[in-house]
């Protein structure tokens, strides 16, 4: 029986969440497993990982064999190095206590990296916000501004069309006062503008 270590497909449409299982290779992808290994969720980012390194380490040691995608998250977490540094100290290398002392250094390295990612993508989230923030702050005074000129706009018209509603009534006050002239008073006032 060739046992494989791969991924089982579970959550919902568009939403993948896996657990990454020993399983043999002859069941469905979904089907019957020997051991559940550890959760990959990729809908986070970065990606979370949860796994049992040790149990990796035992059935890779025992001739498992993991797809491709279980290989790049075996390699991720260090169950590869783990199993690599098994063999080592099998073959008597290293002793059991550098093999231990080489894997703890390398998760603190890549733990360190992780949480530089991580650093990174927040701050790439708050440049965003920000970038948006003053996006929509500019927006806004552009329209609190256009809005402050229609109001001008039309304090101004009003103040225009009042205008010309008091030249009006005085136009006509003036030709009231000035009384009916005769057809006499005309012809004068025609011949003076002549000259």
């Amino acid at each position: 029986m060739s046992v494989k270590i791969r991924l089982q497909r579970h959550g919902r449409k568009g939403k993948p969440f896996y657990w990454i299982v020993a399983a043999d290779a002859r069941s469905k992808r979904d089907g019957r497993s020997l051991e559940k290994l550890g959760t990959y969720n990729p809908n986070t980012n970065p990606a979370t990982i949860d796994l049992d390194i040790d149990g990796a380490v035992k059935w890779l040691q025992n001739g498992a064999q993991p797809t491709d995608t279980a290989r790049a998250i075996l390699s991720y977490k260090g169950a590869l190095l783990k199993n690599h540094l098994a063999g080592g100290v099998k073959k008597g290398a290293l002793t059991e206590e550098q093999a231990e002392a080489k894997f703890q250094a390398w998760l603190e390295e890549k733990a360190s990296k992780v949480s530089e990612k991580e650093g990174k993508i927040a701050k790439a989230k708050e440049d965003e916000k920000a970038k948006k923030l003053s996006a929509e702050k500019e927006i806004n005074e552009s329209r609190k501004a256009a809005a402050e000129e229609a109001e001008n706009e039309a304090i101004k018209a009003e103040a225009d069309a009042k205008a010309a509603a008091e030249a009006a009534a005085k136009a006509e006050e003036a030709v009231e006062d000035e009384g009916p002239k005769t057809i006499d008073e005309v012809a004068e006032q025609a011949k003076e503008e002549e000259k």
